[in-house]
């Protein structure tokens, strides 16, 4: 419950914030603004509308923060003059929500204005000051939105390149499995009018055809099942073996294709059966025929799985970017995170390039929820702190840790970890700070983790930070489960955590 009643000019004065004012200005804001009394309690709540301007008489106030879902207490004081609510009204970014959550702790006065007409009192009686800082804020924030944007590019920059040579390899492949594809087919042409030395019956090819239709079903069971490198060189010694014993040629070169499609020597002795009760009919050149029937499953094989991970990689580029989607979702973090690191593939694990690649753990928590995010952003966010982690451990390698868990039943918690050297106490401190790096000059513009920070703890009232040792950093990102992020305009909102005192 508040009480309003008339200000007194010679009072206004008496703050440092209006001590240098005229008698005109001070009867200006008197006639357009009221002392309130404010009982215990909150005055301005964060990210409502910013909708009146506060000034501290008498009393004792609280300033808050959310952060990871809590509110932090960021200030407390009693000074008088000190100034909260709707204060950046009458700048370029004409103040939309309020920066901070104030309470006050005891029975408090306050100069209040309203929002609108705190701001058109500066225009008025401050112009070339309210120009100057209009100069400032949208100066800052066009250089923020710009470096912001290069930051953007240069992290995609850097995934495409990855995202390319990943789709080369399956590509490349398709292109080779498909050109030995053409010549296995015209040689199977070729084989059809050698496999008798005599009159070549319908039911001969009927009977062939069945066999070549089990010796495929073979092959499809076979690509489930992996030989050891010694399991496979055994089997290959014994096909060789048989194929040489039957007078097979290239008996030698043949043997590999059999044991890769599956097929041993109890499959040669079906087909050696079948083949004897064949009139005229060619053992060595059924064996053949078969091996090209053999090749050419495996090569289809092989283009099907080429562009199984085309598809995959496709899939994972367009869950990263977020194409074709709402802005805001609930999604599966989850999803996020395996898109993301799909985008490292070729510097993670066995696609990496380094001689000491870099190992990827996941510990994942199944159980969390889908949650409402802007997941476009939170790609970004994974984006950044990946990159930074992998920069850190560098050629040496290391292990990458992905790991994600309730926190107090309202939070997702994301755990981004890398083995590298650590980050120093007095870099820790200011690593979110913008455009701070520690890199030289031209190859980082600090703003990855200051554009972290923002979407996290702005856009999605989450909570961003870190914890460093040598040879183990983390990342620990908090998200809320339930709690509706803000809106797109308080990112891009200068976010001050309470007023200037004098």
């Amino acid at each position: 419950m508040t009480t309003k009643v008339p200000c007194e000019p010679d009072e206004l004065r008496t703050l440092f914030l209006f001590e240098a004012l005229t008698d005109e200005q001070l009867a200006v804001l008197c006639s357009n603004g009221h002392i309130e009394h404010y009982q215990p309690g909150p005055i301005c709540v964060e990210g409502e509308p910013a909708t009146c301007f506060y000034v501290l008489i008498e009393g004792e106030l609280t300033m808050s923060k959310l952060s990871g879902g809590q509110d932090i207490e960021t200030n407390r004081t009693s000074q008088r003059g000190v100034y909260c609510g709707a204060w950046r009204a009458f700048t370029g970014g004409k103040q939309k929500s309020y920066d901070a959550s104030v309470h006050v702790t005891k029975p408090s006065r306050f100069f209040v204005m309203d929002a609108p007409v705190f701001a058109q009192f500066m225009r008025d009686q401050f112009p070339m000051a309210v120009h100057l800082l209009d100069g400032i804020a949208v100066g800052t924030d066009r250089t923020r939105r710009i470096i912001d944007n290069r930051e953007k590019l240069l992290a995609l920059g850097r995934l495409s390149a990855g995202l390319t040579h990943q789709l080369n390899n399956p590509a490349a492949a398709t292109a080779r499995a498909a050109a030995e594809l053409r010549g296995r087919v015209a040689g199977m042409r070729q084989k059809l009018a050698m496999l008798a030395d005599g009159t070549f019956t319908s039911d001969a090819l009927r009977a062939l055809v069945r066999m070549q239709q089990e010796v495929v079903e073979q092959v499809a069971k076979s690509a489930s099942q992996e030989l050891s490198a010694l399991e496979a060189t055994d089997r290959e010694d014994a096909v060789g073996e048989w194929l040489e014993e039957h007078g097979v040629e290239d008996a030698w070169d043949i043997a590999p294709t059999f044991v890769e499609g599956g097929i041993d020597t109890d499959w040669l002795e079906r087909i050696s059966a079948g083949v004897d009760e064949l009139p005229s009919t060619s053992l060595a050149g059924a064996i053949h025929w078969f091996n090209y029937t053999v090749e050419i499953e495996l090569l289809l094989n092989q283009i099907a799985e080429a562009s199984k991970r085309i598809s995959a990689l496709v899939a994972d580029a367009k869950q990263y970017s977020q194409m074709d989607r709402a802005p805001f979702q609930v999604v599966d973090v989850h999803d996020l995170l395996r898109s993301t690191l799909s985008m490292f593939a070729d510097r993670l694990g066995k696609d990496a390039k380094a001689p000491n690649a870099i190992t990827v753990v996941k510990d994942l928590d199944k159980s969390l929820p889908e949650i409402p995010c802007y997941p476009g952003d939170l790609n970004q966010v994974w984006t950044n702190i990946i990159d930074n982690a992998l920069a850190a451990m560098g050629d040496e390698g290391g292990t990458l840790t992905i790991r994600t868990c309730r926190e107090q039943e309202t939070m997702a918690r994301i755990e981004i970890c890398d083995t590298g050297p650590g980050i120093p106490e007095d870099v820790r401190q200011h690593i979110f700070e913008p455009f701070f790096t520690t890199k030289p000059v031209g190859e980082g513009t600090g703003l990855g983790l200051d554009l972290a920070f923002n979407i996290v703890v702005k856009k999605h009232r989450g909570d961003l930070r870190v914890e460093s040792v040598p040879g183990e950093t983390r990342f620990i990102v908090l998200l809320p489960l339930e709690t509706a992020p803000l809106v797109d305009d308080v990112v891009d909102d200068a976010v001050d955590d309470a007023a200037p005192e004098e």
